[in-house]
């Protein structure tokens, strides 16, 4: 868990099938969105986090989500800084060119990595916060499930807060940052949690010794499944193994 002397400020306010919640965290203003099965609670809980340029309103994020709210679990989303509602015309291109640079980024665009990094995680920490005081979340069944990006710097906030019961980590990659800001710095702390990972065979973004990279660097219990497609063509049959390995570690 992230260790703050920030004050908690949040709030929340019914919105389509469930909650928006605002948090606060560094100076800056996390917005989210909670959305509850039907039913009475409290319900096991995942943290669904998008990718680059994606964001918590992503209609993709609807479709990958909805099956896994219909099976039992409320799912939380938040736009990671310079994302949907926290996007800036200048900075969130840069910093976006700077995720893609790889290895020839500059000292400022390093500079970059590592600030999102540290926002990102804490937001995921200070939102968590505020989730588990709401009756309907059942704050001993709580899991994380990411993609691209939401991968990469959910790997670290998986390794920090140990709320986290178990963590499907799609399309991400070790070597994707610079140190000490990678994924690979990190991952080895998830374990004895168990960690689903999820790749792409044709994925054009993240190359296959990458993601085999952070594979090898997890502890146990892990699992792999590889998929015959390219980065943003995940198939059904990849969210529903999701689902299933997240379904079986909260217990519905």
């Amino acid at each position: 868990m992230v260790e703050t002397t920030e004050p908690l400020c949040a709030w929340t306010e019914p919105c389509d099938g469930g909650l928006r919640f605002e948090v606060t965290h560094r100076g800056d203003w996390v917005p989210g969105r909670l959305f509850l099965p039907s039913g009475s609670g409290p319900f096991p809980l995942v943290l669904v986090q998008h990718g680059a340029g994606s964001s918590k309103d992503d209609p993709v994020m609807d479709t990958v989500t909805a099956p896994w709210i219909r099976g039992g679990a409320a799912v939380a989303r938040i736009d990671f800084p310079l994302h949907g509602e926290r996007s800036d015309p200048k900075l969130s291109a840069r910093v976006l060119g700077a995720l893609a640079a790889d290895d020839e980024r500059t000292p400022v665009e390093e500079g970059l990595w590592g600030d999102l990094m540290r926002q990102a995680t804490g937001d995921l920490s200070r939102s968590l916060d505020a989730l588990v005081r709401l009756p309907e979340i059942d704050a001993s069944h709580i899991a994380y499930a990411g993609f691209s990006l939401g991968a990469i710097l959910g790997t670290p906030f998986c390794a920090r807060d140990e709320r986290i019961r178990a963590a499907a980590l799609a399309l991400g990659g070790g070597g994707m940052a610079p140190a000490p800001n990678d994924p690979l710095q990190y991952i080895a702390q998830i374990a004895p949690r168990p960690v689903l990972f999820v790749n792409a065979l044709r994925d054009e973004r993240i190359p296959r010794d990458r993601a085999e990279a952070l594979h090898a660097a997890a502890g146990a219990p892990k699992q792999i499944e590889w998929f015959d497609c390219a980065h943003s063509e995940l198939p059904g049959t990849a969210l529903k193994r999701m689902w299933s390995f997240l379904r079986t570690a909260l217990g519905i």
